[in-house]
This record gives C-alpha cells, structure tokens and sequence, in this order.
C-alpha cells in the first residue's frame, strides 16, 4: 500500500515524504515539472514525472496499491499561463479525483490556500471555514483556485467513500519553501502601505507538513483551516525578518508588483486589509496543533 503525493519537486511535498518515509510509509511522489535527486535524499521513494490531466498519471495508480492521495501539487507559479493552470489545477484534480474513485482510494487530502476568502474591508476577524469566500472574478490569478476548492468541498459530500479533508492555509513559510512570500521575506527591503500595518499569519512548512499528516490518518472529514502561531502585524513581521521597509503610497502599488512579474496582483490587497483565519476546528478535530513559534516560523525562512 502506498500514500501518494502530487507537487513532490515542492519544498512542503518533500517534508511530508520525509516524515511519512521515517515512519515507514511507502511513498510515492509525482509531479508535473522535472525531478531530481529525491529518491537520493529520500531512499525508498518512488518518483514519476507526470502531467495530472494526463493518462501517464493513470499509470501511477496502475503501479502502486495507492490507499491515500495528498493532492498537494496546485499550480500557483503565475510564471505558467492562466490555461496550464487551469488543465492541471482544475482539470488535472478532477481526473486525479476520479481515479481515488476508481483505485478505491481510501482517504484524499487536498491542499488549497486562504487567500480565497480574499483580502477585504468588511471581513471579521477571526474567519471561520463557513464564511464566504470574497475572492472574485476581479483577480483572474485565483480563479483556478477557488475552482478546485469549491469542486474539492463539493466532492466531500457527493463520494463520501473517499474520505477527503481540504486544508485552507495561510501564508506558509520555511527554508525549504520558494513561494512569493518567503521571495519577500528574504528581501533586505520590504513593501508597505502607507497608513496599513494588517494582522498578519503564517505556517511554518513542518506544521503544515504535520497537519497533511494528521488529515491523512485521521478519521476527520471536510474543510479546516490552517492558521499556523499567533497573529503579529506584517510591519512586526518585518522587523523579524531584519528588512527595511519600503512605503509606498496604495496608488502605486499594483505598478510596483507589476516590476518584480510575475506576482499576483490580489496579493496588494494582503498588505492592505486583515484575511485572519481561525484553525480552532482542525486543532480540535484532526488533534493538531502548530509547534514552531511566530518568530521561529519566520527566520527560519531567512536561511
């Protein structure tokens, strides 16, 4: 029997394998882009180079007696095209979706992101799983991701034979995680917006790591949250990481991303208003919790 993971050329895929390999789980690892030397690092695991939306994926499932999928691989590069993302973060997890199906998969874990409820004026604080997602149609970069939320929660009622847990996480972080944040965190200078300082979270990649574990051997099912420490406003953040600050005034903000491309524009909305989540239900029902403090969290990224 095997526990399979997609995105395994990411940082946080790699350290779920790891402790997953330590603790004497088979493991196999897919991802679309090129691989290298894991089966090196991680001895024991199997690693295959495979499109999701594609039938050389059916080929993993064929090999390996796959009893659980950590579907852990979204396409959020904004370097691929908004139609790559698409075909692998839409269509590529409905087809991996129906091959847990097929396979008689027992238990999916499908990692998604919190940056679908959006950054906005009018959120409360602290955001539960039930509350709206504000992310619209006005930032195209997210739709796929909002896509593959909504048909990942919908699948969690409609095939409950497949016991599913998807993860909404913040902002996570750590040295082995090259996403936009960690890319701005380990710059000397850091923007901000003039007249915003809001409250900011983050995850380190070994809780996350943790709590895909957790979901994976736990009886839970549904949508949980993943906020990571405490709570600390983005210029405290800064202050950890040693950067400087660099104001700019809202107006110009977008034009200033736009410099470092790619980089997601709803992304100026984050360093404006307060997306605070409550993960209050996953400690309670996946029995997990965040170990590495804020402060850890992020110089640990700076490495």
């Amino acid at each position: 029997m095997a526990t399979l993971i997609t995105g395994i050329a990411g940082g946080l895929a790699q350290r779920v394998a790891e402790k997953l390999n330590a603790g004497g789980e088979h493991v196999v690892g897919v991802d679309y882009r090129h691989v290298d030397g894991i089966e090196q690092r991680i001895p024991g695991v199997s690693v295959y180079r495979a499109s999701y939306n594609k039938t050389a994926i059916e080929d993993v499932f064929r090999r390996h007696d796959v009893r659980a999928l950590l579907h852990l691989g979204r396409v959020g590069n904004l370097s691929e095209s908004i139609d790559k993302r698409f075909e692998l973060n839409v269509i590529g997890s409905q087809k991996l979706m129906s091959l847990c199906l097929q396979h008689e998969v027992e238990s999916l874990v499908v990692l998604s992101t919190f940056h679908i409820y959006g950054a906005h004026p009018r959120n409360h604080v602290p955001i539960s799983e039930d509350d709206p997602l504000r992310a619209g149609t006005e930032f195209p970069q997210i739709a796929d991701a909002i896509q593959l939320d909504n048909m990942a929660t919908t699948w969690i009622y409609q095939h409950r034979a497949v016991r599913t847990v998807v993860l909404r996480a913040t902002n996570v972080v750590g040295p082995h995680i090259d996403n936009t944040m960690c890319k701005f965190l380990r710059r000397k200078r850091i923007p901000t917006l003039i007249g915003y300082n809001p409250m900011t979270q983050f995850v380190h990649e070994d809780d996350l790591a943790d709590a895909v574990i957790a979901a994976r051997f736990g009886s839970a099912a549904g949508v949980y949250n993943i906020a990571g420490g405490a709570v600390i406003p983005w210029r405290t953040a800064l202050e950890i990481a040693g950067a400087r600050a660099l104001p700019l005034p809202s107006s110009v903000a977008k034009a200033y991303v736009k410099a470092f491309s790619p980089f997601p524009e709803y992304l100026v909305n984050f360093f404006k208003y307060a997306c605070v989540i409550s993960d209050a239900r996953a400690r309670a029902e996946l029995d997990w919790a965040p170990k590495v403090d804020v402060r850890e969290t992020v110089t640990s990224t700076l490495s």
